[in-house]
């Protein structure tokens, strides 16, 4: 079962908190009583490194791409109404 800690007694003892997590254990930090968050030792969400390349030819970006925008769209993002 996971150590539950309130707020004060987190912010107090986060170091030695910090060590708990690193050793393997989860602690719950409450809010009178009300659990609002847990801290968990970090691990990588992918074990395995990014791929680059894998939208090759799936994606095309238009030469225009970075094109100002026409008056009609440019009024509604500057305030203008036309």
């Amino acid at each position: 079962m996971p150590k539950q800690v309130n707020i004060h007694e987190a912010k107090t003892h986060l170091s030695s908190l910090l060590d708990d997590v690193a050793g393997g254990e989860e602690i719950i930090i409450a809010n009178r009583g009300t659990p609002v968050a847990v801290i968990r030792k970090f691990t990588a969400a992918s074990a395995r490194p990014r791929k680059g390349g894998v939208w090759a030819r799936k994606v095309r970006i238009r030469d225009d791409f970075d094109a100002p925008l026409p008056p009609e769209i440019q009024g509604a993002f500057s305030g203008d109404s036309q």
